[in-house]
């Protein structure tokens, strides 16, 4: 499998609980998944995608990489909670079957938009309203849209950071929805703010350097749309330009 580019690598740092299922959605061709995979991150790893072919080479590709799974399956053609290391879904993120699986789950939703990002988790939690449910979001666009709904939703912050990919930067979300109980996960759980909280607030000379990037083009951003006068998005922009950058040099 190939190696991952800083954005996945940052997803697959962030994963440290003991998930018994993590469903990596629009997955793509499963480098995030299968990374997550060859360390146990959790019991089953799901793949998730609509795209029936991306699903299908990525099908013949695990069963290659973990032929284990592959020759269970044959002998006991059955694929029950107990013997799955993996398993493929080409299904709508909104269709997850979570239902089906007993115990705490990790959605993993990066490489969408904020918009569409929106829709999955409402529709997540609309539908599994006593799941313990933890979400890694990486959102395209859209940041804010999404944060306003995470707080809606009465989701908590655990983490939040920025990792910066090929001249791009991205908020990477660490949000629960209903809270696992472990003696060993000692969290910092937080509301959610609009703008970020702990993103401004930086260690190293890079962290405030992406830090400061990222703000001034994010604010830069809001201006233009509110000069161009066809959407008022003058409360997203006062919000932004009233974050106050920190660096802690320890």
């Amino acid at each position: 499998m190939l190696k991952l580019g800083k954005r996945l690598q940052q997803l697959d740092k962030l994963v440290t609980a003991n998930y018994d299922h993590i469903w990596d959605c629009c997955c793509d061709h499963g480098y995030l998944g299968t990374s997550l995979l060859t360390r146990q991150a959790a019991n089953v790893i799901h793949f998730v995608d609509i795209v029936p072919e991306l699903m299908s080479g990525l099908n013949y590709k695990l069963n290659q990489f973990y032929p284990e799974q592959s020759l269970l399956n044959q002998i006991t053609n059955n694929d029950t909670l107990e013997e799955c290391l993996w398993k493929t879904h080409c299904i709508d993120v909104n269709a997850l079957p979570l239902k089906d699986y007993k115990g705490s789950h990790l959605v993993i939703i990066a490489g969408v938009g904020g918009d569409l990002m929106t829709e999955f988790v409402t529709s997540i939690c609309q539908q599994f309203p006593q799941f313990v449910i933890d979400f890694l979001l990486c959102p395209v666009h859209h940041q804010y849209t999404l944060r306003q709904q995470l707080a809606n939703l009465n989701l908590k912050m655990e983490q939040e950071i920025l990792v910066e990919e090929n001249n791009r930067i991205y908020e990477v979300l660490l949000v629960k929805h209903n809270l696992m109980t472990s003696k060993n996960n000692k969290v910092d759980i937080k509301t959610i703010s609009l703008t970020g909280d702990s993103l401004w607030l930086t260690k190293t000379e890079q962290e405030y350097k992406t830090a400061n990037k990222y703000l001034t083009k994010t604010i830069q951003h809001y201006r233009r749309i509110q000069d161009g006068g066809r959407v008022d998005v003058a409360n997203m922009l006062k919000a932004y330009e009233a974050v106050e950058l920190r660096y802690f040099n320890f």
